[in-house]
């Protein structure tokens, strides 16, 4: 698509982000990013290896980041100084590239961001270079301070991870989109095709989904699936849906029609 957007000084045309756990193989990994036509793909650095662990599988021999932007993410932090070690080591492992996913979790049941955590790990890492795609929750005010501390985008969840309910809370979504300066993405909650694609009705600027690809019965079908619904929720909200009506309206004129 031509249709392109603006991550720091990264210009983009793909609009999913994809995520590379719990997939059943390296090569299952590589042929779902590739149907879905993801240029960033994000990595857990806490679970899967990218140099960290030199006697085992590496991703990075399957997705090389000369051709896709790595995004090293923060998954399985609980705590602001867990997240900032995560990031550190990320940027050592992948040459002292600063783009990094913050992700602090309140708690292992839901796994619900923890926001004091996320506002004192970003301020630091902004302040260290770093480039911070935050996950939040869909709190507007959460969404504005993460924005004023420096992060070049915002990631409010849909719904919670892993969960596969879809958007539940489309107003405070709009409320963020509303104020935000900054690309604005979906992360979690993403079940299915349609999820994905009224997550981009919204004028989100891109989704980040992992298990609703990786657990799908077919994942590299459902990858293809949801890349074609990036694609037709971004083109239906650029073309502007028509007005909702209490009651129906003809589609056909009335003008000169036969009596």
């Amino acid at each position: 698509m031509s249709d392109t957007w603006t991550l720091g000084s990264r210009t983009l045309h793909s609009r999913l982000l994809l995520g590379t756990g719990k997939y059943a193989s390296l090569e299952q990994t590589r042929l779902a990013v590739e149907a879905a036509g993801a240029e960033i793909i994000t990595v857990a650095v806490r679970r899967v290896n990218i140099g960290q662990h030199g006697d085992t599988d590496n991703l990075l021999s399957v997705l090389p980041p000369d051709r896709y932007t790595l995004l090293p993410n923060t998954a399985g932090c609980y705590s602001a100084e867990e997240a900032l070690r995560t990031c550190r080591l990320a940027r050592e492992l992948l040459d002292g590239q600063p783009l990094v996913k913050l992700e602090v979790l309140g708690d292992p049941q839901t796994l619900y961001p923890n926001v004091g955590e996320t506002l004192k790990a970003a301020e630091v890492l902004v302040r260290e270079g770093f480039e911070v795609m935050v996950y939040t929750s869909d709190d507007p005010i959460v969404a504005r301070q993460l924005e004023e501390l420096g992060c070049i985008a915002i990631m409010p969840l849909g719904s919670l991870i892993g969960s596969g309910l879809g958007i539940v809370n489309p107003y405070n979504l709009a409320l963020i989109l509303e104020r935000a300066k900054v690309p604005v993405l979906v992360d979690a909650g993403v079940g299915t095709a349609s999820d994905a694609c009224i997550a981009m009705e919204l004028g989100v600027a891109g989704v980040l989904m992992n298990t609703a690809v990786a657990q799908a019965q077919d994942p590299v079908r459902m990858a293809r699936a949801m890349r074609l619904a990036v694609e037709a929720g971004r083109d239906a909200f650029l073309a502007g849906r028509m007005p909702k009506r209490l009651h129906g309206a003809a589609s056909s004129p009335q003008q000169g029609r036969i009596q």
